[in-house]
């Protein structure tokens, strides 16, 4: 998409649905941030999260950095949110693209950074540009007049104060459709908490099992303990998948696991744990597409692509821990 940014969000107003603009999603389903909005609520949660900044936990990483300063940690990432780009995003699970497309915003950076990721260039390299709330704002108006049937934010773990400002801005003008929250899995409980109400969709990765692998691949030993703590305050939150009668997703949970070879992710495991821990009507997203990125081309086991037998024995695993449906 060319990167004609729209600078206020006064700019591109009104920017309101048109009738024949999708047929996204039954007429009487509402977004619970609408709701969070109508109560007051919103801004202070704006505030608890803005906060966070000044001594930043906002992930599991703990860096205690003064973003609100300038001040970087492993996210690289200060005071305004960056974004490598937006589209109608047409690759994500059949739920969310329907027939117009994921309204996919990419953040830059990412506070995981696994050394195989096959977004390389922005999640390592910062490849975006800095986005002031009316940027971002607009930028989910645009999505959403163009007939795009949610609201996908990727990566944005360690730009949560951002988007709920910029959502603030977004509600006033007119945004009705899901929000989807589509992040690692590496989130940190307490900021989670502040999503509650906000967030109608959570598509989280689980990577890892193990926490050698984890430490590994992105130096994030305590990544599987997050991750089990994450997932089970996101099924709190929105409970299972909710399709309406259109098809599309409304509201709930979407985990995503991606195969790696010689069964590095511990999928028998992490399946077993959403079946019994979440629930066994969890929707699955069990991937195939691993391939070495970056430094995983020098690391042996990472550096050769998942075989289709190593893909078949792990979804024998997913449905002998009990899982019932799959993207």
């Amino acid at each position: 998409m060319d990167r004609k940014w729209v600078r206020s969000i006064t700019d591109c107003l009104p920017i309101k649905l048109n009738a024949n603009a999708g047929m996204r999603l039954m007429e009487t389903f509402e977004p619970i941030y609408l709701e969070t909005a109508r109560k007051g609520q919103l801004m202070q949660k704006i505030n608890d999260a803005r906060r966070i900044l000044n001594a930043c936990t906002l992930c599991p990483r703990n860096c205690l950095v003064d973003r609100q300063s300038g001040e970087l940690g492993d996210c690289e990432t200060g005071a305004e949110a960056i974004v490598a780009s937006y589209n109608a995003h047409l690759g994500e699970e059949p739920p969310l693209v329907g027939y117009s497309g994921s309204g996919a915003i990419f953040f830059t950076h990412c506070s995981l950074k696994c050394n195989f990721c096959q977004n390389e260039d922005i999640s390592h390299g910062g490849e975006g540009d800095a986005f002031g709330m009316a940027q971002l704002a607009t930028t989910m108006l645009i999505l959403q007049n163009s007939g795009c049937h949610n609201i996908n934010l990727v990566t944005p773990s360690h730009v949560v104060p951002q988007i709920l400002s910029a959502l603030s801005m977004a509600i006033d003008g007119g945004l009705s459709i899901p929000l989807v929250y589509n992040s690692s899995g590496y989130d940190r409980v307490e900021t989670l908490q502040i999503l509650e109400g906000v967030v109608d969709i959570y598509m989280p990765d689980f990577k890892f099992w193990d926490p050698a692998v984890a430490d590994l691949t992105c130096q994030a030993p305590d990544y599987p303990e997050a991750a089990r703590q994450a997932l089970k305050e996101m099924h709190r939150q929105v409970g299972d998948l909710q399709i309406g009668e259109s098809g599309l997703a409304e509201r709930g949970l979407i985990v995503r696991h991606l195969v790696m070879p010689e069964g590095m992710a511990g999928t028998s495991e992490v399946m077993r744990f959403i079946a019994k821990e979440l629930s066994d009507n969890t929707y699955v997203n069990l991937m195939d597409q691993y391939r070495p990125c970056g430094q995983a081309r020098q690391m042996p086991g990472l550096n050769r692509p998942l075989s289709k037998q190593e893909f078949e024995k792990a979804l024998s695993e997913a449905k002998a821990a009990g899982i019932k449906r799959f993207a």
